[in-house]
């Protein structure tokens, strides 16, 4: 069987640092992870994945990640449920993360926590302006899609004679 998540992502707000009973480090924060196809406004929609991170890796994270960084983060997904206050069951699904990865320069992170800081725009308004005007190494914008959707949002009509399988 095999487990294995590999996410790019930016974070959602600094990551939230506690401490267990035995004095085991655990840090939770969110990822914001765009979708690689645009919807019918032709606009990139985001998935927020709601990950954890253990130990001495999140003790780091949380001294050298900030909210709108731009980080990797190599991992498992894991299911788990409690029972919260009203005696419901809450079914939980996260990514525990392994390890993570700065992949910006500190600079890039304090200019944008300075653009942060003077705009007025909502958050993950922020999100969608940065990420699609951020040049990637050829040039491109780093979410600009060379494809296009090549169905246009269109069914595909297809009959099941036609399929190879």
């Amino acid at each position: 069987m095999i487990n294995n998540v590999t996410l790019v992502g930016r974070l959602t707000k600094d990551p939230d640092l506690r401490y267990t009973a035995s004095g085991t480090a655990v840090a939770t924060f969110t990822l914001a992870v765009n979708r690689n196809f645009t919807n019918q406004n032709g606009n990139r929609e985001a998935d927020f994945i709601n990950c954890v991170i253990w130990r001495k890796p999140a003790e780091t994270m949380v001294t050298l990640a900030k909210k709108g960084s731009l980080i990797g983060v190599v991992g498992r997904i894991q299911t788990r449920t409690y029972d919260n206050q009203q005696g419901q069951r809450v079914y939980v699904t996260e990514v525990v993360a392994d390890n993570f990865q700065l992949l910006e320069s500190k600079a890039a992170t304090e200019s944008r926590a300075h653009a942060d800081q003077s705009s007025t725009s909502p958050s993950t308004t922020t999100f969608e302006q940065r990420d699609t005007a951020t040049p990637n190494n050829n040039g491109l914008n780093a979410l600009q899609n060379p494809f296009g959707n090549p169905f246009g949002g269109q069914s595909i009509d297809i009959s099941d004679d036609d399929l190879p399988f």
